[in-house]
């Protein structure tokens, strides 16, 4: 049995939260049956929505491609049961803002039948390029929350000299425990999977970071690395603290190395990816199943049951809630994700996506109090774990300074909400934080877009004048070669070149 190694950084700032883990950590996964119906949006990764592949009528099987990626950045989407698609419009999902987004919504005929793909018998007989196809035809995202699509995010780390694989085990949100319970009933394939990366690599250094106050899933995790016998993966355990599972956090925390301002782990030589992104990739790999289903925690005060439940994508949070219990007479405010960087929701009819961790149904809605002046206390800049000065970036978002805030590192910020936490005049900084760093992507889209209208005007009136020349040039040809012609010849050439017309130019 492989021991858990200490031999850690130190990670700035943070804070010890309470974890509320308990209650949705006491039984098993539970499955959630086929439901009625599945809303499957179409935009569950970052980069462009992808594009149906099926129309209304069309009958699918579980597994089957039913949106194919748009550009670089996407993702494949697969149907997470069979059934027929009744439909392909706008339905509510969980965005910040209730927004409805376009979804493939398919009635379910209950048979769960799949399509027929075969897993690879042996991963490492094929080339990493080869397998890196392989894991971009599973729609994997990172299922830690930021849905990066994990073969782009590998071809990237590709391209550096990537020495490290880590493997984030950290769950640090109060309530989540979807990778806590994962690790404990699924740590062969959470190590398989982490397998299957470092051959993609072409690496031969792994780290599972798990923190402190996961001894089961630690237990769990060391009994099957001494089965393995694979000295590549080294079990590292971080202290609890929040936010130690950011992905900057963690690499420092576990290999002492800082990722630069607004730089990827990649430039210190590191990948991070989810332990559930793991084992999503050992289950399409091994066993030929997409990403069409995820666990997700469903806690909190307002749920009869907290469980972490294995759900299908596209199960709406109604269906999984009733899995669950159904709700308390005390359920008041609807959240996916944990209570520090949640959205807010306002129905339950939001489907679960890929990056669905976490179903919170809270007895209150969050309230921090009146807001009040700064006081400059500094304490928000004693817990970010970025280490930015955010009362500084509070007088210059109040006065839509770019150029500051820039300066003073606003794009560097993960929005974990440490300083909303520990500010005593309540003042919702993480909040304005991000709509500040809206305003600063738009104003950069803006530029942007100005800038490539600058070029092609550029570019047209380069044309032209080139064009000009040319037929200048072609003219002139023309009169050399027609004085053996006589006057009639060279008057017609100059009355071409001095009247516009056919084509001609002005």
């Amino acid at each position: 049995m492989s021991a858990p190694t200490y031999d850690l950084g130190k990670l700035h700032g943070g804070l010890r939260l309470p974890a509320h883990k308990n209650a949705s950590t006491a039984e098993p996964i539970k499955n959630v049956p086929v439901p009625a119906q599945l809303i499957l949006p179409i935009e569950q990764h970052v980069g462009e929505p992808a594009q149906p592949v099926v129309g209304i009528g069309d009958r699918v099987l579980k597994g089957q491609l039913v949106a194919e990626p748009d550009g670089e950045m996407g993702a494949p989407i697969h149907a997470s049961s069979s059934g027929t698609i009744v439909a392909i419009e706008r339905w509510p999902v969980s965005r910040r803002h209730g927004d409805k987004a376009p979804c493939i919504i398919i009635e379910c005929d209950g048979k769960d039948e799949a399509i027929a793909d075969a897993p690879i018998e042996d991963y490492r007989s094929l080339a990493s390029a080869d397998l890196l196809l392989r894991i971009l035809d599973g729609g994997i995202v990172g299922l830690g929350g930021a849905v990066f699509p994990t073969a782009q995010k590998l071809m990237q780390a590709r391209t550096c000299e990537t020495e490290f694989l880590i493997l984030n085990g950290v769950e640090c949100e109060p309530y989540i425990s979807c990778d806590d319970v994962l690790m404990r009933e699924r740590a062969p394939a959470v190590l398989g999977g982490a397998q299957i990366l470092m051959h993609a690599l072409n690496i031969n250094t792994c780290y599972v970071a798990v923190e402190s106050d996961k001894p089961e899933a630690i237990a769990c995790l060391a009994e099957v690395l001494g089965e393995l016998d694979d000295p590549r993966i080294v079990l590292k355990q971080v202290p609890t603290i929040y936010p130690s599972g950011g992905e900057d956090q963690l690499v420092q925390l576990v290999t002492n190395r800082e990722v630069p301002s607004g730089g990827l782990p990649t430039d210190v030589g590191c990948l991070v990816q989810n332990v559930g992104t793991a084992a999503a990739v050992a289950d399409w790999v091994l066993r030929g199943e997409p990403l069409i289903s995820r666990v997700t925690t469903i806690t909190g005060d307002g749920v009869a049951e907290p469980v972490n439940v294995r759900a299908r994508i596209g199960t709406t949070i109604e269906e999984a809630i009733h899995y669950a219990g159904g709700y308390t007479d005390r359920a008041k405010h609807l959240v996916i994700g944990g209570p520090m960087t949640g959205k807010s929701v306002t129905t339950d009819e939001v489907p679960l996506v890929k990056a669905s961790n976490c179903v919170l149904v809270l007895a209150e809605t969050p309230s921090a109090g009146d807001e009040l002046p700064c006081i400059r206390c500094g304490d928000c800049a004693a817990v970010c774990p970025v280490q930015l000065l955010p009362q500084q970036l509070f007088w210059y978002t109040c006065a839509d300074d770019e150029k500051k805030l820039r300066e003073f590192g606003l794009l560097d910020c993960i929005e974990c909400g440490c300083c909303d936490l520990v500010c005593p005049s309540h003042i919702p900084l993480t909040a304005d934080f991000r709509m500040a760093k809206g305003r600063i992507r738009e104003l950069a889209d803006e530029k942007a877009r100005a800038e490539r209208a600058r070029k092609r005007f550029e570019a047209r009136n380069d044309r032209i004048e080139r064009e000009l020349l040319e037929r200048e040039a072609e003219l002139d040809r023309q009169k050399e070669s027609a004085k053996a012609a006589g006057p009639a010849a060279i008057a017609e050439i100059l009355k071409r070149k001095q009247k516009p017309g056919n084509g001609d130019p002005e």
